[in-house]
């Protein structure tokens, strides 16, 4: 197989244990072959043997290079939007005001009952380039707001549809257990049951790579999310969880006993949460766009996290509700100016860890034999993605090692 070459070029590998801050390579190389990267150094040391097999050559410019960005944790497939309940919350009305009138999330619900697949897809396109033209190459899609076996099947076929008509990875995640449908109000244990039937349908039709719950007072107790990670552990599907977002429920230690591969929000994590997650290995995803558009106070422990060693990922939340956001950039601003990750903590959190928060091992580093997704950017150094607010130096994406 030929070789394609990627040079004049400043290369951010993002490895964990590179010596240089984000693992950073001045006059760098990147060899790829097929889907995946032969080779990433210094240009000084390119083996020939891969020049002699060189097809194709691409001068970068003096770029920067990242790999391509992940946003692990986003509802983007959905119906309607909630602006006009955005702009009632402005004038004075509480939240309990909106969802007694029928608002809150029953409204996208009800939204996302009413449209077919197409639409589904339809609506969600855009908020897909969106993420995609700023240099996104992994996302991941919830499902959530069907909450029935046929509304959240309809949900992950159009996440699939997205994949299947974009150059972008969908990861697709369960998340039956997000709320009570308004046909089983008062009756939550049932909906479970409910959930617990949904699953084994679902992931027969190959449309379930794993499966997230809402642990909290507003939604599902830890016993109930329990059953439904008995059930995806069953089924050999790995579990992800909203967690700690408006009061330490436990949540954390339960998700850790069943290794998932994250807990996001974690505004409320505690001591004994954040050691059962190191302990799991599992990874904490920060969500800077719902604690910025709920006017919340509380923010993650970021210093418990970084003392228990815990990776911290970063994603936009995409979602009606609380972070109707499509720009992953400007979360790396976000996790920095309001949680205070450094730069370079923010941009190894939409790249190598939050590859780990999915569970995918083929990507979000730059290093021989991963896949070759990565991005051009038209800045000097890899802390500038995460300053300018509203910027994008996106030059170009390279995806399966394809040029876009």
């Amino acid at each position: 197989m030929s070789i394609e070459l990627w040079t004049d070029c400043r290369v951010a590998t993002l490895a964990a244990d590179a010596a240089a801050p984000y693992g950073l390579i001045e006059d760098a190389a990147i060899a790829v072959e097929g889907e995946r990267i032969a080779f990433v150094g210094a240009h000084a040391d390119l083996p020939q043997a891969l020049v002699d097999r060189c097809s194709q050559r691409h001068d970068c410019g003096g770029a920067l290079v990242t790999p391509g960005l992940i946003d692990c944790h986003t509802h983007l497939v959905y119906g309607g939007d909630r602006a006009h309940e955005f702009e009632l919350r402005l004038n004075g009305a509480s939240y309990e005001d909106i969802a007694r009138a029928g608002g809150g999330i029953a409204s996208t619900v009800k939204a996302t009952r009413a449209a077919t697949q197409e639409q589904l897809v339809a609506q969600s396109v855009p908020r897909l380039r969106a993420l995609m033209a700023e240099g996104v190459t992994t996302v991941e899609i919830k499902s959530g707001y069907g909450l029935s076996l046929e509304h959240e099947g309809k949900a992950l076929r159009a996440a699939r549809a997205l994949a299947a008509s974009h150059d972008v990875d969908v990861r697709t995640t369960f998340l039956g257990a997000h709320a009570l449908p308004p046909e089983f109000a008062g009756r939550a244990d049932a909906y479970i049951d409910e959930v617990l039937a949904m699953l084994p349908a679902l992931h027969a039709q190959g449309l379930v790579d794993a499966v997230d719950a809402f642990c909290e007072r507003i939604a599902f107790s830890t016993a109930q999310t329990q059953r439904v990670f008995e059930a995806a552990r069953a089924l050999g599907l790995p579990v992800k969880l909203h967690a700690e977002q408006l009061s330490d429920s436990g949540g954390a230690q339960l998700a850790a006993r069943f290794g998932a591969l994250s807990c996001d929000h974690l505004e409320w994590l505690g001591e004994e949460g954040a050691a059962a997650m190191a302990k799991a290995g599992s990874v904490a995803v920060l969500l800077p766009g719902a604690f910025y558009f709920l006017r919340e106070t509380r923010v993650p422990p970021v210093a418990l996290l970084r003392e228990h060693k815990v990776p911290m990922a970063v994603s936009t939340d995409c979602n009606p509700g609380s972070s109707p956001c499509t720009s992953l950039l400007l979360m790396l601003n976000m996790a920095c100016t309001l949680f205070r990750l450094t730069p370079e903590e923010a941009l190894a959190g939409v790249t190598r860890v939050a590859a780990q928060a999915l569970g995918l091992k083929d990507r979000g580093v730059l290093a021989a034999g991963l896949r070759a997704d990565f991005v051009l950017w038209s800045v000097e150094r890899p802390g500038q993605l995460a300053y300018a607010i509203g910027a994008n130096p996106h030059l170009q994406t390279v995806f399966k090692g394809r040029a876009l």
